[in-house]
């Protein structure tokens, strides 16, 4: 992303002058104030929304005529966005459906994913009769199954409460490293960034704004002590610090 910036109808600019390169298999995180611009830049870089500046290219194999390749980019929004009169099994299958392709392979990969979330055994559960977390994990099923290269996610455990956030960080660390596919991950959780990330962004107020990014590199694979440990609390001190001029409404740059 070269010079990205996004004004609105009204007015009102939300991102200015964002250069920022993300490379293949990356976990990256962005935190930031709220109102900084996190989603909107995650739905540009998804191409659900247009820039009014810069420039946007994701190294992606595109099919014929430019279109971008089936599934090659996930999305997992705050709220979960499931259907409630489908069952997980129905919800995660929605990808092939659109795309009218729905076969014994596809249910097959459907099947796996449910699996590789935890979910083995609810696959004709309503969305009703599942918890909150057990909620995102077949949302993040729904966005995995196409296997994509990209996988976007937008506060994903925001509304979660503690323990069945850090077992779903920890999930999700755990398909990331088997998989490597290139994650963005925005949240307003300094501990989560750090914990889940390789690089962190921070951001400025709004019009947001790169103001420093920090590499996390402990050994991998991560576990639990990671959490405990001095370089973890370190790297929490530091993104801290990096995000201070942001809430006191000064910017670092």
């Amino acid at each position: 992303m070269r010079g990205i910036g996004k004004r609105f109808g009204s007015g009102l600019t939300a991102l200015e002058a964002i250069d920022l390169d993300v490379g293949r298999g990356e976990f990256l995180s962005l935190v930031g104030p709220s109102g900084c611009g996190k989603t909107t830049l995650l739905r540009i870089i998804a191409g659900l929304a247009e820039p009014s500046e810069g420039s946007r290219h994701l190294s992606l194999a595109a099919e014929g005529g430019g279109r971008m390749p089936f599934g090659r980019v996930g999305f997992v929004f705050q709220d979960p966005t499931l259907m409630p009169w489908s069952t997980v099994l129905d919800n995660v299958l929605l990808p092939f459906r659109l795309a009218r392709r729905v076969g014994p392979a596809e249910r097959a990969r459907v099947g796996a994913e449910i699996r590789a979330v935890g979910l083995a055994g609810f696959e004709r559960a309503y969305p009703r009769q599942l918890s909150g977390g057990m909620r995102m994990r077949v949302s993040i099923a729904r966005a995995l199954v196409t296997d994509p290269d990209l996988l976007l996610l937008d506060e994903p455990f925001a509304a979660l409460d503690e323990i069945t956030r850090m077992a779903l960080n920890e999930d999700l660390l755990r398909l990331w490293e088997s998989r490597r596919t290139t994650v963005v991950f925005v949240t307003h959780s300094v501990f989560e960034s750090v914990y889940l990330s390789q690089r962190v962004v921070v951001m400025t107020q709004r019009p947001g704004r790169i103001d420093a990014e920090i590499r996390v590199d402990p050994a991998e694979p991560r576990a639990e002590d990671f959490r405990t440990s001095a370089a973890y609390a370190e790297y929490c001190r530091k993104v801290s610090a990096a995000l201070a001029p942001a809430y006191s409404g000064q910017s670092a740059l």
